[in-house]
């Protein structure tokens, strides 16, 4: 991550989040563990105990979901008057779907059902991206034999569900779709 991306993003968890120093452990350092696990799904790489990991791991988690109208982006469809060569044939088109197999660490018995058919251990995530490439919506947690339309299903079938309106359609793998 950029040294400057990460400062604006430990002022942001701050000043919108209020995340504080706790302890001996500095404001850095804690989105540093949050980050260095969430990505590379590493524990052992921080040199702290695991309690001292997990409190600080669910302390910026926890101020990162409070803040999350700030950190996802707003949906805009191309407009109809788009001359962008890029985009003008995705006139009306709100967002992109895309799906992604992260590998996770679950329990013994668990493992067929987080397993791909590459045999890897995996939790599938739906992500949902505008033009700019800012998070929408994201759903994660499936097991990784989850198929992409059980996934997407359930998406725009739950509480909190994946929205489009009517006069606007979304691209997922390829294939624009219509799910209002």
């Amino acid at each position: 991550m950029n040294t400057n991306a990460f400062v604006n993003l430990c002022e942001l968890l701050q000043v919108q989040g209020g995340l504080k120093k706790d302890g001996h452990v500095s404001l850095p350092e804690q989105v540093a563990i949050f980050l260095i696990i969430l990505v590379h799904h590493k524990k052992a790489i921080v040199y702290r105990s695991r309690e001292t990991i997990s409190k600080y791991f669910n302390k910026v988690l926890k101020v990162v979901i409070r803040i999350q109208s700030i950190l996802y982006a707003k949906a805009i469809p191309v407009e109809e008057d788009c001359v962008d060569p890029t985009w003008r044939r995705f006139k009306g088109c709100l967002e992109a779907l895309d799906d992604i197999y992260i590998e996770v660490t679950v329990f013994e018995f668990e493992k067929s059902r987080y397993q791909t058919r590459k045999g890897k251990i995996c939790t599938n995530v739906l992500g949902v991206c505008n033009r700019e490439m800012g998070f929408v919506y994201v759903l994660s947690g499936w097991e990784g034999s989850a198929s992409d339309s059980r996934i997407l299903r359930y998406a725009i079938t739950r509480h909190n569900s994946l929205k489009i309106p009517h006069s606007n359609y979304a691209i997922f793998g390829f294939k624009p779709i219509n799910i209002a």
